[in-house]
């Protein structure tokens, strides 16, 4: 997992408190995929849910409309997802100083 300039800042503001409500869908989705998960619509009828997977974990988040900013309700899940993933801001932050050394 190589996590890009954007995806580093994006991980780091979803933890951020108090809950910021200026997050990209597209920039938590992006986050996401290069975890290694899958965002994916639940079918016709679902309306704005997705589901998002990552590892043995599942959530099911709501995409923003009509502006693709996530509300802070969003980020809160999102954040609780990714915590209960063991994903945090500073795994990525320890990930780079390992591969420095």
């Amino acid at each position: 997992m190589k996590l890009n300039t954007s995806q580093k800042k994006t991980l780091a503001k979803l933890f951020v408190k108090p809950t910021l409500s200026d997050i990209r869908w597209s920039e938590f989705v992006s986050l996401i995929k290069v975890l290694g998960g899958v965002v994916t619509k639940q079918g016709k009828t679902s309306g704005s849910r997705f589901g998002i997977h990552l590892g043995e974990r599942k959530a099911l988040l709501h995409k923003p409309h009509p502006t693709p900013i996530m509300k802070q309700g969003s980020v809160n899940s999102a954040r609780d997802f990714l915590k209960a993933c063991a994903i945090t801001p500073d795994m990525a932050i320890s990930r780079q100083k390992r591969k420095a050394s």
